[in-house]
């Protein structure tokens, strides 16, 4: 089969290959017992493929190794006690091996994929729609009428957040840098857009009448001390990431005097070693499409042999939504 391969640590452009490799096994090595093996249609693309092809992601697989996360496609084989079963629709996350034409999952990482989604939704469901589940719910204790500002906001974890917030009945404020990024962002759902180069900080806590209640921060970086100014008291900054590169420090006289929190959301390792969250978060998020308030923003689209563009689109801050690698051809 067909699959792109990190075949050495030189950044995005020179590091991938196209190869032919064997069809991987059903069962997978994080695991124990059988996994689910789905035949990708398509397959997403995030910030922590472009760190792996530098070597700078916590996860550093020996190369040569097929990176890929998520998958949308349908399932070959799935063990008896599977929530899925061959021939079913799937979105499924297999931490490495999304990038080829069979990729293989745990049986709790992959979900029956809704008819209102095709398959490029489903390469960007569970990384970006679980992770902002369990940051604002989970984490965040996010309760209906909060108002939550989204940093990142027209990015695969933005736009998640801000269609679970609103699905969840807080009100949001999406930060954005460009045109562009603020039509993705109120496509997503953002009610107020306000630009990370201009006064935002000051904007939101006007919008929200005094400070917001929940920020949800994937990017880090220097904006992160005017996000705990930008809290109301009892607020509550959520850090999911740090796609800006730099990693903040925190005062942490400010949390005292605002009564305010830094809340850690690490959803992929807490997960891991709980299968049956999955389950209830897979629950929770088909709640949310069913009510008509998630459905992934589907940014640029490539083919498998151009995984490098993709990556490069992501390295220069140029994506809005769910970047997706066709694996195989889009149905028309």
């Amino acid at each position: 089969m067909k699959a792109v391969q990190i075949v050495e640590l030189s950044g995005p452009r020179d590091a991938l290959k196209l190869v032919d490799v064997a069809e991987p096994e059903p069962s997978h090595p994080s695991t124990p017992g059988q996994g689910v093996l789905v035949e990708v249609h398509a397959a997403g693309v995030s910030f922590p493929e472009v760190l792996q092809t530098r070597g700078q992601y916590q996860v550093k697989p020996e190369v040569p190794f097929t990176p890929g996360s998520e998958v949308g496609g349908i399932v070959k084989s799935a063990p008896e006690d599977a929530h899925v079963k061959a021939g079913d629709r799937v979105a499924a996350f297999c931490m490495l091996g999304g990038w080829a034409e069979v990729a293989v999952a745990p049986a709790f990482f992959a979900f029956a994929l809704p008819d209102e989604l095709d398959f490029a939704h489903g390469a960007g469901l569970v990384l970006n729609y679980h992770t902002a589940y369990f940051a604002l719910q989970m984490r965040g204790r996010l309760t209906e009428g909060e108002t939550v500002l989204v940093h990142g906001a027209a990015g695969g974890v933005g736009t998640a957040a801000l269609q679970v917030a609103r699905g969840l009945g807080a009100r949001t404020i999406a930060v954005v840098s460009s045109d562009e990024k603020e039509r993705v962002a109120r496509e997503a759902g953002a009610e107020e857009v306000v630009r990370s180069d201009g006064p935002w900080k000051d904007q939101a806590k006007e919008i929200s009448g005094g400070g917001v209640d929940v920020v949800v921060d994937p990017v880090g970086g220097e904006r992160f001390t005017d996000s705990l100014r930008s809290l109301r008291e009892g607020g509550r900054v959520i850090v999911v990431g740090f796609t800006g590169g730099a990693i903040p420090e925190v005062r942490v006289n400010r949390l005292l005097l605002g009564n305010t929190e830094v809340i850690g959301a690490g959803w992929g390792a807490y997960v891991l070693r709980r299968p049956e969250l999955n389950v209830e978060i897979g629950q929770a998020i088909d709640r949310l499409i069913a009510g008509g308030f998630v459905r992934p923003i589907v940014g640029a689209r490539f083919p498998l042999e151009q995984a490098a563009d993709a990556l490069e689109l992501i390295d220069g801050r140029g994506a809005t939504g769910k970047v997706v690698l066709d694996v195989a051809a889009p149905a028309l």
